[in-house]
Formats: structure tokens, C-alpha cells, sequence
């Protein structure tokens, strides 16, 4: 038995605790994922930049190399190394090379996957497009509900702003016109308190002033009485000159009878 290479083993080892590593990243990814949502479910697809089977994981290994330094230059002549060694060639028969049910098995394997992968998209798509439509749906309903709902709040507090508006106008009315009855009341009292003792006064000063008179008495006073007064007075103005004449007469009388008197004697 051949002793095994330390650096084969090594990378096997490496592989391993990657394989194992990477296990437990996914089984805590997993243990970490929510719930699905309504209509949905987890499904397991791959996500690594390079497609792989399914069967069967190949493990790859970069590796890089460095080229000689005197290649970069295109000036310096190329170097062509002396052949040297033997030349030797292979047979290769038909079916040695490629066999095309081993060869193609992965390739199936891939195309499957794809579209079984796919596939389920497709269905995940359609159920989460009926589920947005539902969603839609009740969502068209809420709103169309909030919708006239919103409409019937509106019309209320405009009744109501229009019913306070009218009966703050009637308040207004009602408080205009009880301050309009008060000022009539104040005034009214005002007045007869100040006319209580301002009607007797001028009443009389009227009254001694002549504007307030009895009808008969002051046709009596105004034509009566100087008529009777005229009459009076022409009365006596006639019996004085009659008293006059009948004195004359008197005098005259005596003084003839004097004047006879002395002539008989």
C-alpha cells in the first residue's frame, strides 16, 4: 500500500469541514426563516453564481499560475525551448471517450431541475397573483366602503356645521333683540323717570301761559266780557250826557226863573 499524500489529505479534510460548515449554515438559515405568507411556501432553489447538478456535486478548486515575465515583452524576440523527449501517441477507441448516457445524465439532470424550478415559479406566480387579486379585491371593498363612509362623515358635519351656523344665527338674532328690548325697557324707564316730574311742571306753565283753556270760559273772557264791558260803557256814556243835558236844562231853567224872579220884584 502506497502512503497517502499529506496534502491530499489535508484537502480532503478542508473539503469536508467546508462541506460541514456549509451544512450548518443552511440548516440555521432554514431554522432562521420566517413563516411563509398566505399563499406561499419555501422551496429550496439554488442561488450559487454556476449552475450544479443535483445529484452530484463536484468540488472545485481555483488555482492560479504565474507566467514567465519575458512573454509580456513584444519587442524581445520569442524564446521557442529545444524539443526534447520522445513523441508518443494514445489509440483512443470508439466509446472510451464519451459515453453519451453517463455524459448526459447531468445535463438532464440540470434541464429537469430547471424546469421543475421553473415550473414551480410559474405556479407560485399564478397563486400569488390570485392572492393579490383577492387582496385587490378586498382592498377595492375596504376603500370603496371607507369611501362612502368618508362621504357620510363629510355630509353629517356639514349638516351639523350648517345647523350650527343657523342656530348661531338665530342666537345672534335672539340676543340682538333681547338687547334691542332691554335698551327699549331702559329708555322707556329712563323717560317716564325723567318726565315724572317734567309733565306736572310743564303742564303748568301752560296752562298759566294760556296754551291749555276752557272753550266757554275763554269766550266769555275774549268776547263776552268786552262786549259787555263796550255796552256798560256806552250805557253809561249815554246817562252821563243825559245827566249832563238834564243839567243844563235844570241850570238853564233855574237861571231863567232867577232872572224872572228879580224882574217881578
Amino acid at each position: 500500500m502506497a502512503q497517502s499524500d499529506p496534502d491530499e489529505v489535508q484537502r480532503q479534510q478542508e473539503i469536508r469541514r467546508r462541506n460541514i460548515a456549509r451544512k450548518r449554515g443552511r440548516e440555521q438559515s432554514r431554522t432562521r426563516t420566517p413563516e411563509a405568507l398566505q399563499g406561499r411556501k419555501h422551496v429550496d432553489v439554488q442561488t450559487e453564481r454556476y449552475l450544479e447538478e443535483l445529484s452530484d456535486v463536484i468540488v472545485a478548486k481555483d488555482i492560479e499560475c504565474q507566467t514567465d515575465s519575458f512573454l509580456d515583452r513584444p519587442a524581445s524576440p520569442l524564446f521557442i525551448p529545444a524539443k526534447s523527449g520522445k513523441d508518443v501517441e494514445t489509440q483512443i477507441e470508439e466509446g472510451e471517450l464519451f459515453d453519451f448516457n453517463t455524459e448526459v445524465q447531468p445535463v438532464l439532470e440540470v434541464l429537469v431541475g430547471k424546469i421543475l424550478e421553473q415550473s414551480l415559479w410559474e405556479v407560485m406566480e399564478e397563486e400569488e397573483l390570485a392572492c393579490l387579486r383577492t387582496q385587490q379585491r378586498v382592498f377595492e371593498e375596504l376603500r370603496n366602503n371607507e369611501l362612502a363612509e368618508v362621504m357620510r362623515l363629510q355630509e353629517q358635519e356639514r349638516r351639523h356645521r350648517e345647523e350650527k351656523e343657523r342656530r348661531m344665527a338665530q342666537q345672534k338674532e335672539v340676543l340682538k333683540k333681547e338687547k334691542e328690548v332691554a335698551e327699549k325697557i331702559a329708555v322707556r324707564a329712563y323717560t317716564q323717570q325723567y318726565l315724572s316730574g317734567l309733565l306736572p311742571a310743564v303742564f303748568t306753565s301752560l296752562t298759566s301761559q294760556g296754551y291749555f283753556y276752557d272753550p266757554v270760559q275763554n269766550d266769555i273772557e275774549t268776547n263776552f266780557i268786552p262786549w259787555l264791558m263796550a255796552e256798560v260803557n256806552n250805557s253809561l256814556e249815554r246817562r252821563y250826557a243825559a245827566r249832563n243835558l238834564l243839567d243844563t236844562i235844570i241850570q238853564d231853567v233855574a237861571q231863567k226863573r232867577l232872572e224872572m224872579f228879580t224882574e217881578t220884584q
